[in-house]
């Protein structure tokens, strides 16, 4: 009799999917029965939440120039048409204009204010139409630099670049901006003839009647302050002015009033009234002097302001727990000698490494969420009851920076395994992993103990540069300052760095899976 013939394929494969399913509910028991390594997580959890409340920053120190409320109503800074924290601070000379119209000028010249600092790169003059007065509200200008040339500039963030060249005696600029609805469109000329487009902005939402006119601004001389770890409070140097000649001026549309009106906007650095602001008119010339900046707040720059990073600071605390637990969870069983039973039991190695980096790989993505949510959470309500000006942040940006910490700290984790089951030592895989991740951040950014040179390469190439992860304040290519690591600005965007944390996991997974292919047998 013939034997049936068996078609043992789906079958088999099967078995191997709830093969894996069972190992990884046995990895999961053994987890969850080692009373010490439940604790490690909790106490991963807890040292990530608990930092964030030994943290007592204040409202002294972090009181933002160009604000209104700065002089005594508290520490803010005004926010801008998006949401951002914004630098709303210049000498504006306008005139109400009602529906469409626009106004065209020559500079003939933009020069240093009295001071020894002389003309700053960013400081600005030129044209511009803004929804009010009030610090924060939209706008959209055309300003002339010295050393940035002719820009279009809108809503604080937004920045064109136009044309090269800066403005003389011997050289005047030509500007023209131009409004119709929401829509706002800039030109330069050089002889005031031949005109060419610099760029067009959507101010969205711009009420029927406008301020419009002339600016000057010009920001602190001193834009390379002290470090500050993690946005805290610096900058706020020497206070600087600029001082714009405007001739040639020619209005087109409906403008109300019959002469111009000066506006210290935003108070002049803080002080109620900038020393040497204002303007003068005289033959048909508008001569405009003026001091801060009409840009993005950079904490660094503006005199300071906490970042929402600064309170998962104690992510690094967290992390050494994290790393303990994960690689005890496999060194511990080369020290008792269950390594053997296991894969007697599999003898699949690398799906009980697979297996292994599922469990510890969730367990601590789930505590580092926990930790991370209670740090902000927690964090961001102590710092605003001290007083102190926590920088507003988009939503999204602020889900990446949390759930961006959990998965460093899961990864991490993953990283420890890897390493405890290629080295099989529980001290010299701690070892080893901490000063890979936490000593090169440490020393970088919190501490900033190193030079900025060698923190800005530790946290490329290190798996340190997972912590971009967490940042929250942009650079400004239209702000001048020092974007280090200990001011709270990695060299890598926040995914690119967590790439390479996850890339040093990678190369060390497949290296534990080949070593224990060969050991072990």
């Amino acid at each position: 009799m013939t034997a049936p013939t068996m078609t043992p394929g789906k079958p088999r494969a099967r078995a191997h999917r709830a093969g894996f399913g069972a190992l990884l509910r046995a990895e999961w028991t053994k987890f969850r029965t080692v009373r010490g390594w439940t604790v490690g997580m909790v106490i991963a959890v807890l040292v990530t939440a608990g930092i964030a409340l030994l943290d007592h920053s204040s409202c002294g120190g972090v009181t933002a120039p160009g604000d209104a409320a700065a002089a005594g109503a508290g520490c803010s800074a005004p926010v801008g048409p998006d949401g951002e924290a914004v630098t709303d601070d210049f000498f504006f000379v306008h005139r109400p204009l009602d529906g469409d119209g626009g106004i065209t000028v020559r500079l003939a010249s933009l020069t240093a204010g009295p001071g020894p600092a002389g003309l700053r790169p960013w400081a600005k003059a030129g044209l511009i139409v803004k929804a009010g007065t009030r610090p924060g509200s939209a706008y959209a200008a055309l300003i002339v630099t010295p050393g940035h040339g002719v820009r279009m500039q809108d809503d604080f963030t937004g920045d064109i670049k136009v044309s090269p060249g800066t403005v003389s005696a011997a050289s005047p600029r030509w500007l023209r901006l131009s409004r119709s609805g929401d829509t706002l469109t800039g030109y330069q000329s050089a002889d005031g003839t031949h005109w060419s487009a610099a760029g067009t902005v959507h101010l969205h939402g711009l009420p029927a009647t406008v301020q419009a006119g002339m600016l000057a601004a010009s920001p602190a001389s001193a834009q390379s302050g002290s470090a500050q770890s993690l946005g805290g409070s610096g900058g706020g140097g020497a206070r600087t002015l600029a001082t714009a000649r405007f001739d040639h001026i020619d209005l087109r549309g409906s403008w109300r009033g019959g002469a111009w009106t000066g506006a210290n906007v935003g108070g002049g650095s803080g002080d109620g009234a900038s020393p040497g602001a204002g303007f003068h008119q005289a033959a048909g010339t508008v001569t405009v002097t003026g001091s801060g900046d009409v840009a993005p707040y950079v904490p660094v720059v503006d005199g300071g302001g906490v970042a929402v990073e600064r309170t998962l600071l104690g992510a690094f605390g967290g992390l050494v727990a994290v790393i303990v637990v994960a690689t005890l969870f496999m060194t511990a069983e080369y020290r008792r000698g269950l390594i053997a039973v296991t894969f007697a039991a599999v003898p699949g190695r690398g799906r009980v490494l697979a297996a292994k980096a599922v469990v510890i790989g969730s367990v601590t993505f789930a505590a580092g969420l926990a930790g991370s949510v209670a740090a902000v959470l927690l964090g961001e309500r102590l710092l605003r009851s001290n007083g102190a000006f926590v920088l507003p942040v988009g939503t999204l940006t602020e889900i990446r920076a949390v759930a961006g910490t959990a998965a460093l700290l899961a990864v991490a984790a993953v990283l420890a395994l890897a390493v405890g089951t290629i080295v099989r030592h529980g001290a010299a895989a701690v070892t080893a992993v901490v000063t890979a991740i936490v000593l090169p951040y440490f020393f970088a950014s919190p501490l900033s103990v190193l030079p900025a040179g060698v923190s800005d390469w530790l946290l490329r190439v290190t798996p340190a540069a997972a912590f971009a992860v967490q940042q929250t304040t942009p650079r400004y290519r239209q702000v001048d300052a020092p974007y280090t690591p200990g001011n709270g600005y990695f060299p890598l965007p926040p995914w690119a760095g967590f790439a390479v944390l996850c890339g040093y996991t990678v190369l060390a997974l497949v290296l534990a899976a080949v070593l224990l292919r060969r050991r072990d047998a």
